[in-house]
């Protein structure tokens, strides 16, 4: 069975890219994918320091969530658009996730060979494509194989993804190419 691991670059409650990401575990699940989920903001990561990783090593949060992308398959990322760009929770966790770990742990051991489903929900008309590009290219220049297809959902509301039609609505078509392809690449 193929395992994915989920995560959300936003923190707020109520936040339309983990309504999305919410959709895109059911349909993952529909796909025959295990979905575990992690919560970046419980995971409550100190801003990455090289100091503080020099005094004490990886936080233990880190450790858990190296852990996490180390058992799964591959990576459902939802990443809301800041100024362009992924939210600095998702960049800072992946920052320390690139990190070494303790004894024969290597950089970016976390992301080697693992495949990636990018999302991203917007009230704006773009849905957040922007932060998809850069997000792309961070992961690849990390190791990860991204899926082709990017899932941004422009025009996004709570209510869009409260639909029961969403799924094959065009938004929730354009969302199942995403993991389809992401778990195609899964070997």
């Amino acid at each position: 069975m193929k395992t994915l691991l989920a995560f959300s670059g936003s923190s707020r409650i109520g936040s339309l890219n983990t309504l999305l990401l919410e959709q895109a575990e059911a349909l993952a699940d529909s796909l025959g994918a295990t979905v575990a989920t992690i919560d970046l903001r419980e995971l409550n990561l100190p801003v990455y320091d090289g100091d503080i990783e020099a005094a004490n090593g990886l936080p233990s949060a880190v450790l858990d969530l190296k852990e996490a992308m180390k058992e799964a398959d591959g990576f459902l990322i939802a990443s809301p658009e800041y100024n362009s760009f992924p939210t600095p929770l998702l960049l800072n966790a992946l920052d320390w996730a690139s990190r070494p770990g303790a004894g024969d742990d290597v950089p970016l051991s976390a992301f080697k060979g693992k495949i990636a489903g990018l999302m991203a929900a917007s009230p704006g008309a773009m849905g957040g494509i922007r932060s998809l590009w850069a997000l792309r290219t961070l992961l690849q220049n990390v190791g990860v194989v991204v899926a082709p297809t990017l899932a941004a959902i422009g025009g996004a509301t709570p209510e869009l993804f409260a639909d029961e039609n969403f799924a094959t609505s065009s938004n929730g078509r354009r969302l199942r190419s995403t993991l389809e392809e992401t778990l195609s690449l899964i070997r």
